[in-house]
Formats: structure tokens, C-alpha cells, sequence
């Protein structure tokens, strides 16, 4: 366990993000090379299947992934306040409640699939083997719970690195298990789906396998798992607040896919090749973000509203300087690993991408105050002006979707997310403001 309520702010943000970077790059690393097995075995329409599919189920994970990060901000303020007895109720409700809702997902996901990527506008000559690639994947949707309530409970309490290390095994098996599946067995994008759920089911019973041997007090005794009311109700309404600001924003991504998929296969390869690198580049401001989530939530937990708006300041310096080494990185090599992972030179499928890549990142200057923003937001315990902000950029995406898309072609995909970007951290700045730290209650 890590205290975040002492020592210098930015050292402190800093150490804790170190691990969620190295974990975030890790997951996205995996991404690439997946992205770069299944080109090089299966195609280039392979890949695209897997693209035309991904904003479904990266929607229900990150519905679940941001639900177990809202209830981690109870788990986090309870440890800051030092009220153990409280911090094993969170822990009992986390458990039950990401239980239940898992299970609701994954059946509801596992009957829509198909309408959903026919409302996508999903080609013709991809539809199949999207569905066999994506049922696969909402069926390990469980596992993904599993690792992502293990590994926020821990990082509640200032672990970073337990998660990472688990996933580090994940990860090298989800490589080795791509390679045997497609390469060797000739199961195709199935074989790549489940690679995925086995490394993800591994990296979860790694992560409960810990808290279960080294974190005794952090599980519930017998009659700790009868959760208080109220504190059912704060569980409830967090993690929602912050799975359905998640969930908003990739149903608009939803939106913006189903524009994409019109454009034809050549641009939905495009385009999943340019998001695998583009996110990776944002990697670094985005999980200094959420490393704001627990720090800010242990702070109100202790009281130290000086230490909150210190580390607000410290942030924002720390993803400026993140933001222009990025815009630097991005020039340097977008071409050639776009060339790499597409397994293609063809101007077609390169151009578009590296465009994509090159005009997006400019704008990570006002993404990187977003995420800092936003988390600290959550972390102070202000819920409506996060989700009223994804709200705001799931606006933009339907415009973009019904205007800017048909007559700006690709073009209007990219300039999507930075116009949204700029209206959102402008809406987060004022909320903020209205919201000082100061002005926040310590939960009883």
C-alpha cells in the first residue's frame, strides 16, 4: 500500500503513474503486434474485421473498466480517511456489484452483437468474421472483470505495480498464444480472440491470486459482506458515473465507427492501424490522469484540500512537457510503423492513417488538462460535470457523423475528437472552478 497524502505532489503523481504508463503501453504495445499478426497471416481484410468491431467491446470493457475505477474512488477515500472497517465494505460491494453486472453485460452483448454491427454499417465482406472474432471476445468479457477490479482495488490503495506485473505475464502469453493459435494452428482471427480472453483470464486470477496471499486487510470479514445502504448507494452512483461516462464516449465512437465503415476497408484498415499508434502516444498524459483519480480521492479521505490543488498545477506542467515530446515522437515515426503494422506500403491504407496521426496529435495540449481535469473531478467526488462533458463529445461525434464526415470524407473523422477535446476541457475548466477543492465534503 501507498499513502498519497504525504510527500512532494509531483514526485508523488508521478511514481504512482509510472506503473499504470507502463501497463497502459503494455496493453497497447499487445494491441499493435496482435494488429501486425493477424495482417501478416490472415490480411489486411482480417484486420479490418477486428477493427469494424473493437468500439463494441472496448465499450462494455470500458463500461466495466470505469465502473471498477468509480468504486476504487470509495476504496481510496476510505484509505486516506484511515476507516478500515469502511474500506472492506467498499471492497465487499465492488465484488458483489462488479459480479452482477458483468454477468447483465456479457448476455446482453452476446445477443445484440449482431444488430449492432449491422447498424455500424459494417462491409458485406467482413460481417462474418467480425462476428466470430467478437463473440469470442464479449464471452471473456468475465476475465477482463476479473484483472480490472483486482488491479483498481489495489491501485485504490497506492499500488501501481502489483497490476503491472500481472499483466506483464498477460501480455507475453497473449504474444506467444497469437503465434501458436494463428501461425502455427491456422485458427485465423478466432485464434487471436482466444489468445486474448485465455492471457486476460491469467492476468486476473494472478492479480485476485495476491490480494488473496498479501492483502488480508483488504478483505471483507464474514459480516463485512452485508453492505451499509448508504454506502451500497455511493458504490453505485461512482462507479456508474464513471462507467457510463466511459460507456458515452465510445458510443460515440460507435457513432463515428459506423461513418468510418462507410468508407470502405481500405479506410477501416487505415484507421485502426493510425488508433493503435495514436493511442499509445496519448498513453502517458492519460494515465497521469488517472493517477489523479486515487490521489485526489486519498486527499479528501485525509482532508488536504492544499495538497489537491497542488497536485492539479503539478499535473498540468508534467502533461505540457509529455504532450510536446509526443508531438516530436509522432513526426519521427508515424510512417514507417504505420507501413509496419499494415503489413502494407500502399498509399491507399498508409496516407490516410499517417494524416490522421500527425493533425490529431497537436491537440493532445488540450487532451492532456482534459484527463487531469476530469480525474480530479471524479476524485473530488463531483460527478455530473465529467459525464455532462462526455455527453458534450458524444454530440460532437453524432455532427461529425451527419455532417462532417459525408462532406469532408476522412478528413472529418480526424478533426472529430480535437474539436470535442477543446469543448470539453473548456467545460472541465469551468466546472472546476465552480467545484474549487475547498469547497468539497469528506464523505462520513
Amino acid at each position: 500500500m501507498k499513502d498519497l497524502t504525504k510527500g512532494y505532489p509531483a514526485k508523488v503523481i508521478l511514481m504512482f503513474a509510472i506503473p499504470l504508463m507502463c501497463s497502459t503501453i503494455l496493453q497497447q504495445l499487445y494491441n499493435m503486434v496482435d494488429s501486425k499478426i493477424v495482417s501478416a497471416y490472415v490480411g489486411t481484410v482480417a484486420l479490418a474485421s477486428v477493427g469494424a468491431t473493437s468500439v463494441v467491446s472496448n465499450t462494455l470493457i470500458g463500461f466495466i473498466n470505469g465502473l471498477t475505477q468509480g468504486f476504487g474512488i470509495l476504496i481510496a477515500n476510505s484509505f486516506g480517511a484511515r476507516d478500515e472497517k469502511r474500506m472492506r465494505h467498499s471492497v465487499a460491494g465492488t465484488m458483489i456489484l462488479t459480479a452482477t453486472i458483468t454477468i447483465v453485460l456479457t448476455v446482453a452483448g452476446l445477443l445484440l452483437i449482431r444488430p449492432m454491427l449491422v447498424l455500424l454499417k459494417t462491409p458485406e465482406d467482413i460481417m462474418d468474421s467480425s462476428l466470430s472474432y467478437v463473440r469470442i471476445i464479449l464471452a471473456g468479457i468475465v476475465f477482463t472483470a476479473l484483472y480490472n477490479m483486482f488491479a483498481n482495488v489495489l491501485r485504490a490503495v497506492g499500488d501501481s505495480k502489483t497490476p503491472l506485473y500481472c499483466l506483464i505475464m498477460g501480455v507475453i502469453l497473449n504474444v506467444g498464444l497469437d503465434l501458436l493459435f494463428i501461425a502455427v494452428f491456422h485458427w485465423g482471427i478466432q485464434g487471436a480472440a482466444y489468445a486474448t480472453i485465455l492471457a486476460q483470464a491469467v492476468s486476473g486470477i494472478l492479480c485476485m491470486a495476491y490480494v488473496l496471499v498479501k492483502f488480508h486487510s483488504l478483505l471483507p470479514h464474514r459480516d463485512e459482506w452485508k453492505v451499509p445502504r448508504e454506502l451500497y448507494g455511493n458504490l453505485i452512483t461512482t462507479g456508474l458515473a464513471m462507467g457510463l461516462m466511459g460507456c458515452i464516449v465510445n458510443i460515440g465512437t460507435i457513432i463515428l465507427q459506423g461513418a468510418i465503415n462507410g468508407l470502405g476497408t481500405s479506410i477501416v484498415a487505415a484507421h485502426t492501424a493510425a488508433r493503435r499508434l495514436f493511442d499509445i502516444l496519448m498513453i502517458l498524459i492519460y494515465t497521469v490522469g488517472l493517477a489523479m483519480t486515487t490521489y485526489v480521492s486519498q486527499n479528501v479521505g485525509a482532508g488536504r484540500v492544499d495538497r489537491i490543488k497542488q497536485g492539479v498545477i503539478h499535473a498540468h506542467v508534467v502533461v505540457t512537457v509529455i504532450s510536446t515530446f509526443m508531438i516530436i515522437l509522432c513526426y519521427l515515426i508515424a510512417q514507417p510503423v504505420i507501413e509496419w503494422l499494415t503489413s502494407s506500403k500502399d498509399p491507399v491504407i498508409v496516407e490516410p492513417a499517417v494524416f490522421y496521426l500527425k493533425f490529431g496529435v497537436w491537440f493532445f495540449y488540450a487532451l492532456g488538462p482534459l484527463f487531469i481535469l476530469r480525474c480530479s473531478l471524479q476524485g473530488m467526488g463531483c460527478k455530473m460535470i465529467p459525464i455532462c462533458s462526455s455527453i458534450l463529445e458524444l454530440l460532437v461525434k453524432i455532427v461529425s457523423t451527419s455532417i462532417l464526415v459525408p462532406h469532408l470524407q476522412y478528413f472529418g473523422v480526424a478533426l472529430t475528437e480535437p474539436i470535442s477535446w477543446i469543448l470539453m476541457t473548456t467545460l472541465l475548466t469551468i466546472g472546476y472552478i465552480r467545484n474549487a477543492p475547498d469547497k468539497v465534503v469528506v464523505s462520513p
